[in-house]
């Protein structure tokens, strides 16, 4: 007669539960740091809020009307073009350049290898204000080393160039500032997904006479294309919502060349005491920014599919 399998004794309920609630604490507080002021923000668009509402309450229900004045307001729609053009600009030099520095420290020996990555993680680690200050001071028009050293090498036109009260300049100086911020991540990650690409496929590409650039489309992208798409979508998200950089250098100026959704809202929000049309134009940059993920993991999908 064949023997019964051993069954651990069954610990009833409680022990099915306890999973649940050992993470019931970081559930709790998710759901009031992010689902809570997302809701009150849902709200707010909803009502005429104002700063005697802010002050005494009992603020009245008007329904979509914030949404539409939102909307018809030709300011925006240039904020809204404005945004795009900002993320995708960012997005593509990031990932670019971090492709770039990714494929190099793979090339790199042992103490190459760790230096550079040393140095992508003191980058990344400085905080957002401190770089941002940083930044407004070398491109400070009277103090700025900028213009010292572009004075020094014979461009004395830069000499007291007020870099901040030119709209392209600014533009520029920010995505160079969040490019520099965001470049260590994904470069790290995308370094950590070139190590699990077997040296083996390597060789063999060369022994058919690959160059790097082939070798990199139909060898190393390919394999690593998960993490990418990952790394890419990541950096949508942060570029899309990008607000302390513009905020601590430019405030959005001059007028609005640096004005992009996020600090549009808050100078909806704070200089006009809108806070409905702010928490509306919140709510808009978050559906925008849901609907360039569904549209970009959509096409993902259908690829991954196509290749499957």
């Amino acid at each position: 007669m064949p023997a019964t399998p051993f069954r651990p004794p069954s610990r009833g309920r409680p022990a099915a539960l306890g999973p649940y609630l050992l993470i019931a604490p970081a559930v709790l507080g998710m759901l009031y740091l992010l689902v809570y002021p997302f809701g009150r923000a849902l709200l707010i668009s909803l009502q005429d809020f104002r700063l005697r509402e802010l002050i005494k309450g009992d603020a009245e229900f008007v329904g979509l009307r914030n949404y539409q004045t939102l909307l018809s307001d030709p300011r925006f729609w240039d904020v809204v073009r404005r945004t795009f053009l900002f993320m995708a600009v960012n997005v593509a030099a990031i990932m670019v350049l971090s492709t770039l520095v990714a494929l190099m420290i793979e090339r790199l020996r042992t103490v190459g290898r760790a230096v550079v990555l040393s140095s992508l993680v003191l980058v990344w680690a400085v905080p957002v204000v401190a770089a941002t200050t940083v930044f407004q001071w070398l491109f400070h028009s009277e103090f700025g080393i900028v213009n010292e050293t572009l004075t020094n090498l014979g461009f004395t036109s830069y000499e007291a160039y007020p870099w901040f009260a030119n709209g392209t300049a600014a533009f520029t100086i920010i995505v160079v500032l969040i490019v520099w911020q965001s470049v260590p991540f994904a470069a790290i990650t995308l370094y950590s997904a070139l190590t699990t690409v077997p040296e083996e496929l390597y060789e063999s590409a060369r022994l058919d006479g690959a160059g790097a650039v082939r070798i990199f489309r139909s060898v190393t992208f390919p394999l690593v294309r998960p993490i990418f798409m990952l790394v890419l979508s990541l950096e949508v998200i942060w570029t899309f919502k990008a607000f302390v950089q513009i905020w601590v250098m430019t405030r959005g100026g001059p007028g609005d060349a640096t004005t992009i959704l996020p600090v549009y809202a808050v100078q909806t929000a704070l200089a006009n005491q809108r806070y409905d049309l702010g928490s509306a134009a919140s709510m808009v940059t978050v559906l925008l920014m849901s609907g360039v993920l569904v549209l970009y993991f959509r096409q993902l999908f259908r690829q991954e599919g196509e290749h499957l």
